[in-house]
């Protein structure tokens, strides 16, 4: 029998994950298979080459193609500073002589007595990838990064923007249903975990703080584009500009975060973790996610999801009416259900906080697992 339900965020004290760290082009692995890193440490480095400056010198010197190499100063792979003497004509008198300096510091890369034209390659940029994590290093892809993968707590978001951090974790609410409205300088250096809603206020202050992140259960749209000075659209997010990583657990709009999700971040209240707002609902889904190193009391991991839901599960709705809310699975009729739109469609019933029941479709809950 198929299961027809949407694969949910992953929310559990007891994760083993793995974070591949590769290079954007071939470079030199600087860590090896079995040893343990930290999150700040760097495990791959490569350069990237410089941007090229061309510079068209016969219509400044005065020359012919032809005649360019005999005018200059510097051959094809020398160095030049920027300011330097590049090329220069010999007349007979002094005075009517004509120098062209190097705009660039760099490489002249090539000279075209074809075209005139004088290519400078720059200095190349460095590129460092960091581990992350407080892992071990399980695989080696050589000449192009790590797979690193630590065991410990995950909670992963349903949307996210800004790139990697990390930082302490600090609880800056009593209650899931609580606002996030405001982050004093105490928050220097932490990933501050609210409740509810996350204000523009709020996130503004805790950059100001120092703050490396921000987690609440929902955030207003208007707010991210206040914020950012544009729309976000469909594409991954994560490397926009905020100096913090934002995390919604929930969704948009003022929603309360699961408790499930509150309480597995205040047991880890003080700890040192990871975190990353970087987001994708396309296809290759990629999630917002804070990581947490090290065993975080409570209780056993639960087993696989090996055949689809089960009663006892527990699922967050994700389509209206009952948007955002969490509960467990209670029944798993075998047999077609008829909905208020008088479709037939495959349904479970779902029993809430409260204790209030509901047949919905499955392909409106999304699996937390656990």
């Amino acid at each position: 029998m198929a299961h027809a339900y949407t694969p949910g965020l992953r929310v559990t004290r007891h994760a083993v994950v793995h974070k591949q760290r590769r290079l954007p082009l071939k470079g030199q692995v600087l860590v090896e298979v079995g040893q343990a890193v930290r999150r700040d440490q760097v495990v791959a480095r490569t350069e990237l080459p410089g941007e090229v400056s061309i510079l068209n010198l016969v219509n400044r010197l005065g020359v012919t193609p032809a005649e360019l190499p005999g005018y200059m100063l510097k051959k094809e792979g020398e160095a030049v500073a920027a300011g330097e003497p590049l090329a220069e004509t010999r007349p007979l008198l002094k005075w009517f002589k004509t120098t062209v300096e190097s705009p660039v510091a760099g490489t002249v890369e090539s000279i075209s007595g074809v075209t005139g034209q004088v290519m400078i390659r720059q200095a190349p940029s460095p590129v460092e990838v960091h581990a992350y994590v407080d892992g071990k290093v399980v695989e080696v892809l050589a000449g192009e990064g790590v797979n690193v993968e630590v065991r410990g707590a995950l909670v992963q978001g349903i949307f996210g923007v800004g790139g990697e951090y990390w930082g302490t974790v600090h609880l800056a609410v009593a209650d899931p249903g609580e606002a996030l409205e405001r982050v004093g300088p105490e928050c220097q250096g932490k990933i501050v975990v609210g409740g509810s809603l996350i204000t523009s206020q709020a996130i503004r202050q805790a950059r100001e703080a120092g703050a490396v992140g921000v987690i609440g259960g929902g955030i207003r749209d208007q707010d991210l584009r206040q914020l950012l000075g544009y729309d976000l659209g469909v594409a991954i997010t994560g490397a926009e500009d905020l100096g913090l990583a934002v995390i919604a657990t929930e969704g948009f709009g003022e929603i309360a975060m699961a408790r499930k999700t509150f309480e597995l971040l205040r047991a880890c209240q003080g700890r040192e973790a990871s975190l990353c707002g970087a987001t994708q609902i396309r296809a290759g889904v990629l999630r917002p996610e804070i990581i947490v190193p090290g065993e975080v009391g409570g209780g056993a991991p639960a087993p696989p999801h090996e055949a689809g839901l089960q009663v006892g599960d527990v699922v967050r709705l994700i389509r209206l009416p009952y948007f955002g809310r969490l509960g467990k699975v209670s029944a798993l009729p075998a047999e077609l259900q008829q909905m208020e739109s008088e479709t037939w469609v495959r349904a479970l019933e779902v029993e809430f906080e409260d204790g209030a029941r509901a047949l919905v479709p499955r392909a409106n809950v999304e699996a937390i697992e656990e």
